[in-house]
Parts: C-alpha cells; sequence; structure tokens
C-alpha cells in the first residue's frame, strides 16, 4: 500500500462482506458502526472538503483524521451551500480557488480506502452531482470505496433518480431529516434510505454555537422506531462535550466546523491541528470519558 512517508497510517483491517459487496474499501460503514458499539461507544465521523485548504494538505489531513475517526466524511466544495455556516462557506470558496475538480473527490478516497479502514462518505449538494451526472457519479463513488453519499438540498419526492442510481451502483443513499417533518413524510423517507438515517444535532446551518437540540433523543427515537439502520447526528457539534452528549442517542456523531476551525487558528501547522481535534473528539466518546468541568 502506498502510505504517504512522513504520514503514519494504520493497515487497514481484513475486509468483511457487507453492502456494497464489491467496494475496495478498508472499511465499511456498518462494520465500522459495529466495532465502536462493541468498543460501548458512539462511531466518530470528520468532515474535511476534498482540496481544503490545497490538494496536498488537504490529503494529509484526511489521512491523520483516518487514525482517529471512524468514519471520514468527504465534502464537495460548493459555492452555495444553504447548510453550510461561515466556516465551511470559507473553506469550500478557499477548495474552489485551491482548484478542486470532482476527479479530486475520486482520487483522494481511492488513496484513503488503499491505507485506511475508515469508512468513507461522500456529503455533496445536488447541482455538482447533476452536472456531472448522477449514475457516473454513483458508479465512480462506488469503485474509488465511498460508502455512501448525503445530498441535503435534495428534497426527497424529487430524489427518486438519484436513489436509483445509487442503489444500482451500490451506495448508499443517506437522508437528511428534519425534526419538523410530518409522521408520514418521515416514514417514506425512512424507508427509502440506505446506509443511514443523518438527523440534526442543532438547531441552524453547520458551525452553529447552540447547544444540542432537545429535540434530538425524540427524533432519534422516532427514527429508531421506523428503522434498524443506524442514526448520525451532526450539524453544529462544536466541542467533544457537545460529541458526548449527543453520543448518548446517536451511533455515529458528525464533526466538521470545529475541525476547520481547528486548521484556520494553526495556517503554520493546518495537518497536526486537525489530526489534534479529530484524537480530542475521538477521546470524548470514549467509555472512559469523562465530562468536562465549567
Amino acid at each position: 500500500m502506498n502510505y504517504p512517508s512522513h504520514l503514519q497510517v494504520p493497515a487497514p483491517a481484513s475486509p468483511l462482506p457487507w453492502w456494497p459487496p464489491s467496494a475496495p474499501v478498508g472499511g465499511s460503514l456498518e462494520r465500522v458502526i459495529e466495532a465502536a458499539q462493541a468498543q460501548d461507544r458512539c462511531a466518530l465521523a470528520a468532515f474535511l472538503p476534498v482540496c481544503y485548504p490545497d490538494r496536498i494538505t488537504g490529503m494529509d489531513a484526511l489521512h491523520l483524521l483516518a487514525q482517529s475517526a471512524d468514519v471520514v466524511e468527504l465534502g464537495v466544495p460548493y459555492a452555495g451551500g444553504v447548510l453550510d455556516g461561515p466556516v465551511i462557506q470559507e473553506a469550500s470558496r478557499t477548495a474552489l480557488a485551491a482548484g478542486f475538480e470532482m476527479k479530486d473527490l475520486f482520487a483522494d478516497a481511492r488513496e484513503l480506502s488503499a491505507s485506511s479502514s475508515a469508512a468513507l462518505l461522500v456529503m455533496s449538494y445536488w447541482q455538482p452531482i447533476h452536472a456531472y451526472g448522477p449514475q457516473e457519479f454513483a458508479e465512480q463513488a462506488a469503485a474509488a470505496g465511498i460508502a455512501g453519499v448525503l445530498i441535503p438540498d435534495l428534497p426527497f419526492e424529487e430524489a427518486g433518480p438519484w436513489r436509483t442510481a445509487a442503489q444500482n451502483a451500490g451506495v448508499a443513499a443517506i437522508p437528511l431529516v428534519s425534526p419538523r417533518t410530518s409522521p408520514d413524510r418521515l416514514a417514506a423517507i425512512v424507508a427509502a434510505a440506505t446506509g443511514m438515517v443523518y438527523a440534526p444535532a442543532t438547531d441552524g446551518v453547520t458551525g452553529n454555537a447552540q447547544p444540542i437540540s432537545p429535540q434530538l433523543p425524540s427524533l432519534v427515537a422516532q427514527l429508531r422506531s421506523l428503522t434498524s439502520l443506524p442514526v448520525a447526528a451532526g450539524i453544529g457539534i462544536s466541542t467533544p462535550a457537545q460529541a458526548r452528549h449527543a453520543a448518548a442517542w446517536a451511533d455515529l456523531v458528525v464533526v466538521g466546523s470545529a475541525v476547520i476551525r481547528r486548521m484556520q487558528a494553526n495556517p503554520r501547522a493546518q495537518v497536526a491541528a486537525a489530526a489534534a481535534a479529530a484524537r480530542e473528539f475521538a477521546a470524548a466518546l470514549r467509555p472512559a470519558a469523562q465530562p468536562e468541568t465549567d
């Protein structure tokens, strides 16, 4: 396996059969979540836009995130992300200015698949996928070892062609649900989901400073009554203490803006800053983690 010589990346675990069966990946989504549950902890996903802050630095950061996170969520940079707060908006602009192309997403995924046991997900808005071609995108994602794709701005009623493309390629179509969705519509969304279901941990856009939503426990309970799929919680998880709080209900906690903020605060050591942030969040989810004092 071709590891960057300056990075210490753990050897991947032996692959186990799981959907999609043809994926050439080190880790599957189901397997890494089950492994975390066997350790009596919630799994951790770390998000970073591809090519942020540039291709080389971003790839190095992704390698080190994969050492601490069970799941690496690769962001497709997009200037018009309605769910993105200022931190991810700026990171996306930086990645686009650095020359991001969709081929970079698949190249980075292939490299991570070959060198890491972390499961790989993608978060993208619909326009870049639509422009690339949904079926081609799904096929390229599967070939690169990507387990699933979240498209937060694609309404359920319009997502049928994407779900078909994803199913044909063997890639999970992961929905983002809302606590304000009617019970009947929520049941329909969850019934069509594959891979996992994504619940907002806070109210608002990514990177907000709000507390964990009081609606999260009831939303997760409602989702568990509808599906046996894992439930992820993300959006606005800014501190290890918040991650630990959300982990009381979720199977997977997603952090993104907090990692990027640490990189922005350390412009001369961005890779090390990302790695340190991931280690801190991972430590907070271990059973022995103690609550932070005020």
